[in-house]
């Protein structure tokens, strides 16, 4: 992620939660809020209810590569957090892809034209 850093503090994240504005598909929730820095802050964040930490990690790096490889699409200066739901257990790389991007362009972040989803 070259053009992002991690969100990594609790306050951090209460805070994109509190004050911006949040759009669900049936895999992931993603929150969006605008910060005052030319840079974006990906936090990812999955329940215990979702399953043990194996199956945890695995989800976060999922969201974290379809985040990275499409990075450049994204506008700068926000902060995005990205939640798992159970139904993302058993998801693959391209249906968390495409609910990632699906959700980003509800939020209208995503610069068009930039690069085609595969």
């Amino acid at each position: 992620m070259k053009f992002s850093e991690s969100l990594k503090k609790n306050m951090d994240f209460r805070n994109v939660y509190n004050k911006g504005t949040s759009h669900a598909n049936k895999l992931l929730v993603m929150y969006v809020l605008k910060n005052d820095t030319q840079r974006n802050r990906l936090g990812i964040s999955v329940s215990k209810k979702v399953g043990n930490s194996v199956v945890r990690h695995h989800l976060t790096r999922l969201v974290r590569e379809s985040y990275r490889l499409h990075e450049e699409m994204f506008e700068s200066g926000l902060d995005i957090v990205v939640i798992c739901r159970v139904n993302a257990k058993n998801a693959s790389y391209h249906e968390i892809e495409h609910a990632l991007l699906g959700l980003a362009k509800k939020h209208g972040i995503v610069v068009e034209n930039e690069k085609k989803m595969e």
